[in-house]
């Protein structure tokens, strides 16, 4: 492979705003693996976030991208995956897995999609200084005839528009709004964009902590809510708090605090088998590793409200989750899933384009 801008390349990145800013270009924040493509002729190579490859788990994606971009270029985007009209990320966890038969088993069941919406080189011409209406420009020539299931990102310089897109399109999947100075050059790893994402909250219940790798005070807190049959299952935690906050935290918690477990509903976390039929919070995690998850079980009467963006498998909050406020005011056995909010359905074809 011999481009004008070579692998790894980390891509440009957004901070997060709470108001659309105006003056700019807009696009859908899409809900999946952020990846750059680097075509070379045959040469095909997906690069992470991180920098890492992704091509070995894109079989499928890999010869839809060689047919269908330009011979020689760099192109930015999202690798997502569509089911029922609607971006499914779960689907796109799994395709993480070791075993190149699984990977391709995935890839026939629910085969992956790539929206690009930026372009750093194209031919022998490096792209990262051009401002991002050029690289625009030249993108939209580039795809112009592009079909599924590689697509062109839908842009905007209408701010009411970009507030349509923000409302509407969630729906189907996208977790918001990014803004992009037209004048913009790329700028690898950097914080430049700016992001608007939705944000809904909950009231959970407080089960439980998890002490802090700095020392005695409070790392995270262990969230849950119940469940159709009355159990209490773990669905995320809350983490972000400064060290001072931490500290109060323990002698907040500390009347709450049991000292024999087994009179917890989360008792049998350390037993493997038992998270075959529950979401327990010290439960088995590729992403995980070997990272410390022994954890201080309270009793579960302490009722927290919470920010979060999406839940995983409908069950519990894909992200950390962000603790806005005790509320004394609500039953812990009020705290069902049945409070989560749906957005409404939307179809992802309409969104790009594709006919019915």
């Amino acid at each position: 492979m011999d481009l004008p801008v070579m692998p790894p390349v980390k891509p440009m990145l957004a901070k997060a705003v709470a108001s659309i800013p105006p003056g700019m270009q807009y696009e859908a924040k899409w809900d999946g693996f952020r990846a750059i493509v680097f075509r070379d002729g045959a040469e095909v190579e997906l690069g992470s976030r991180t920098g890492k490859p992704l091509t070995r788990y894109f079989p499928e994606l890999v010869e839809a991208l060689r047919e269908r971009l330009p011979t020689r270029c760099v192109v930015d985007g999202e690798i997502v995956i569509a089911r029922e009209g609607h971006l499914d990320f779960d689907a796109l966890t799994e395709r993480i897995h070791p075993a190149d038969s699984r990977v391709r088993t995935l890839a026939r069941r629910n085969p992956a999609s790539f929206v690009a919406f930026d372009l750093l080189a194209l031919a022998d011409a490096a792209l990262l200084d051009r401002p991002l209406g050029e690289r625009r420009a030249l993108l939209e020539r580039a795809l112009a005839e592009v079909t599924p299931p590689v697509h062109l990102a839908p842009a905007t310089t209408d701010r009411a528009v970009a507030e349509r897109w923000f409302e509407r399109y969630e729906g189907a999947g996208l977790d918001g709004v990014v803004a992009k100075p037209l004048g913009l050059p790329y700028r690898p790893g950097e914080r430049v964009m700016f992001k608007v994402k939705h944000e809904r909250t909950a009231d959970v219940v407080v089960a439980g902590y998890r002490w802090h790798k700095s020392g005695p005070v409070v790392g995270s807190l262990l969230l849950g809510l119940y469940d159709d049959e009355g159990t209490l299952q773990h669905v995320g935690v809350s983490a972000a708090f400064s060290m001072k906050r931490r500290a109060e935290l323990v002698r907040e918690l500390e009347p709450l605090r049991l000292t024999d477990v087994s009179e917890h509903p989360w008792a049998a976390w350390s037993q493997e088998a038992a998270h075959e039929t529950a979401r327990l919070p010290g439960a088995p995690s590729r992403w995980s590793g070997k990272k410390d998850l022994s954890w201080v079980p309270l009793r579960p009467e302490r009722v927290a409200e919470v920010a979060y963006d999406h839940m995983e498998n409908g069950v519990r909050f894909r992200h950390t989750a962000r603790f806005r406020r005790w509320r004394p005011d609500r039953a812990p056995e009020s705290c069902t899933h049945a409070q989560l909010e749906e957005p409404v359905r939307y179809d992802l074809k309409e969104i790009l384009g594709v006919p019915r």
